[in-house]
């Protein structure tokens, strides 16, 4: 394979080419490291780290005071739906979320701030989509963390993954 079919591949594919082994006398030896390009949009792709930056951060919290903030994002079940998010006035924000899923626990101290920050104005719940499947199936979740954001009872709208609390704030600054 000649140098410039390499080159062309490796530009093509994102993909840096690394030097050689100091030890390799052979120049026919080519070692690559794989670097995926982001595929997406720059705000969206620094918005995600971001997020996973955050989330790490928060999850160091002290336990008093995610024990407090934790109270304010309460559960949610089918049988509660209709009376805290469909009869609630204010917005309401609901988190769908499995114990299993990694990102939803990343979440969780991001909502708890954003319940915080809004206590009054805001009502934020969480649903576990293996103990309420119906809920889950009825609003079309295939995903999860899913947030859902409600205003006199009507969906308004949907926020699919792990994002920061910027994001997050900035969606909800929306509807109060």
């Amino acid at each position: 394979m000649s140098s410039e079919t390499i080159t062309a591949a490796t530009t093509a594919l994102g993909i840096r080419r690394l030097r050689h082994h100091p030890t390799t006398a052979s120049s026919s030896f080519v070692s690559f490291r794989f670097r995926p390009t982001a595929r997406l949009p720059g705000a969206v792709a620094d918005s995600a780290s971001a997020s996973s930056r955050l989330c790490k951060a928060k999850a160091h919290q002290d336990d008093a005071k995610a024990s407090s903030a934790d109270q304010l994002v309460l559960d949610v079940a089918e049988s509660t739906w209709d009376d805290l998010v469909l009869g609630c006035e204010s917005p309401v924000l609901v988190e769908f979320w499995a114990p299993w899923c990694g990102p939803c626990r990343l979440m969780h101290p991001v909502i708890a701030d954003v319940a915080k920050t809004y206590a009054g104005k805001l009502r934020c719940l969480k649903l576990n989509t293996d103990e309420n499947h119906d809920l889950a199936t009825w609003y079309g979740i295939r995903s999860i963390p899913t947030i859902l954001i409600f205003k006199n009872g009507e969906r308004k709208e949907t926020v699919i993954g792990a994002v920061s609390d910027t994001t997050l704030a900035t969606t909800v600054e929306r509807f109060l």
